[in-house]
């Protein structure tokens, strides 16, 4: 994800992904700040995003993990989600992608959102779940990409069939696998 981050400097118009968003880059003046926002913003979600599981870092370094967790949350409720929803609605792939990246970002916000409201009722357990299904749709990320790798290397599909069936494949088996956890979680606690 870094590679494919950085392949974004020095920040230009047309690289990358940005090759096939003309239309939007050069029609709706806002779209190219809110992509690179979402860009940025999320290789470092991403991040701190990863060291927020770690048991270590939670039982030993609380202070650490609370400004990691932090950075985070801001991160997703003011950059990278808000940006990612804008970005959904100009989605290739039609109306079937633009609802699952829409679907996506709304999400996560709210998940990220429920979490720190739950972390300041101090109801962890609960908090610490909500952490989950947002980060699982943070990796959607890493996940839309091995996916399309996968689909195109199997079946062969029209690049926008394939990008309307990795939009939904992005993130839900992520989520479902996250919901499977909780819940096996909860049934071995009884």
């Amino acid at each position: 994800m870094l590679q494919i981050t950085l392949r974004y400097l020095p920040v230009s118009s047309d690289i990358a992904f940005l090759q096939i968003k003309q239309t939007e880059v050069e029609g709706i003046r806002l779209y190219l700040p809110i992509f690179y926002i979402h860009v940025f913003s999320a290789i470092f979600v991403l991040l701190a995003g990863f060291t927020q599981f770690n048991k270590t870092l939670l039982n030993k370094h609380a202070k650490l993990h609370r400004k990691l967790g932090y950075l985070y949350v801001v991160l997703v409720l003011l950059f990278a989600a808000p940006s990612g929803l804008f970005i959904g609605f100009f989605a290739n792939g039609g109306l079937i992608a633009k609802a699952a990246f829409s679907i996506l970002a709304v999400l996560w916000f709210w998940f990220t959102l429920k979490a720190v409201l739950l972390a300041k009722k101090q109801e962890f357990k609960a908090h610490y779940n909500f952490m989950l299904r947002s980060f699982a749709l943070t990796c959607s990320a890493i996940t839309l990409r091995l996916w399309k790798v996968i689909l195109v290397y199997l079946f062969h599909p029209a690049p926008m069939d394939v990008y309307q069936i990795i939009a939904w494949l992005g993130w839900i088996p992520n989520l479902l696998l996250v919901e499977w956890m909780i819940r096996k979680k909860y049934l071995n606690l009884k």
